[in-house]
């Protein structure tokens, strides 16, 4: 299983789209068995859902998201967890003891974007 998570550093970004870089953790039964780090390749509608879920990506943690990324990561099986900050790995290993749950944090329009990136 992977899962991605978007990042600034280690650190989750408020805003899924405008992350510097997505963590990616290979995990083997419930354990983090390898990390590697993923330059964001660049914000466009509909490109980082489906260019994660081509990488192979299981689930997503993120700060916010818009709501047509998380259409498309529905439509590609990928679980969404939003709300989530602080340490990538450590809210890894949080929703893997069951611990982190999504808020359902949406960023409603990019219009509002600013909005999202005042939690940083």
């Amino acid at each position: 299983m992977k899962i991605a998570v978007s990042c600034n550093g280690s650190q989750i970004w408020p805003h899924f789209g405008h992350c510097e870089n997505f963590n990616i953790f290979h995990v083997e039964n419930g354990k983090i068995t390898a990390e590697e780090n993923v330059p964001n390749p660049g914000h466009k509608p509909g490109f980082l859902p489906n260019f994660l879920a081509d990488k192979g990506v299981e689930v997503i943690i993120a700060g916010g998201m818009g709501g047509g990324a998380m259409d498309i990561f529905n439509e590609r099986n990928v679980e969404v967890i939003l709300g989530a900050e602080g340490d990538a790995k450590s809210a890894v290993e949080a929703y893997l003891s069951g611990e982190l749950h999504s808020t359902g944090s949406i960023c409603h329009e990019h219009e509002h974007a600013h909005e999202c990136n005042e939690h940083h």
